[in-house]
C-alpha cells in the first residue's frame, strides 16, 4: 500500500473537497464534520467526474402522523455530492449512490498526520 500526499495540514476546511491525481487515478477527498473521506472520481453512470459537482444536503420528505406530507426539507445530517454530467448523487459518508444504494464508488483510506493529509492506494 502506498501513501500519497494530498494536502498540507489545515488546508482542507470542513465542507471543502479537492481532487487529486494518484498515478492514473483521480480521487476526490472531502472533509465533512471533521472527518475525511476519499472516493474514485469516476461516476458509475457514464464515467463523469463524480466528485467535482455540487455538494448539497440530502433532500428528505417529512411525513406527518396522518401520512400526509409536511413538505421537502434539507437534511441536517446527510450530505451528498453530485456528478455534474448527469446528476448522480453520492452519500459523502459512504460513497453510495443515493438513487440505488447497491451502487457505490470505490473508497480509499485517508490519513491525516502532522505533516499532511495522505490517501492510501
Amino acid at each position: 500500500m502506498t501513501e500519497t500526499f494530498v494536502a498540507k495540514p489545515g488546508s482542507l476546511s470542513d465542507g471543502e473537497r479537492m481532487v487529486v491525481a494518484v498515478g492514473e487515478r483521480e480521487i476526490g477527498v472531502f472533509r465533512h464534520k471533521g472527518k475525511l473521506y476519499a472516493y474514485s472520481n469516476t461516476c458509475l453512470h457514464s464515467g463523469g467526474p463524480a466528485c467535482e459537482g455540487l455538494i448539497i444536503a440530502r433532500v428528505e420528505e417529512r411525513i406527518l402522523p396522518d401520512k400526509t406530507s409536511a413538505g421537502l426539507f434539507f437534511s441536517d445530517d446527510d450530505m451528498h455530492f453530485v456528478c455534474p454530467w448527469h446528476g448522480y448523487e453520492y452519500d459523502i459518508k459512504t460513497g453510495e449512490c443515493a438513487g440505488d444504494r447497491k451502487l457505490k464508488l470505490r473508497s480509499y483510506p485517508i490519513i491525516e498526520k502532522s505533516n499532511g493529509i495522505f490517501v492510501v492506494t
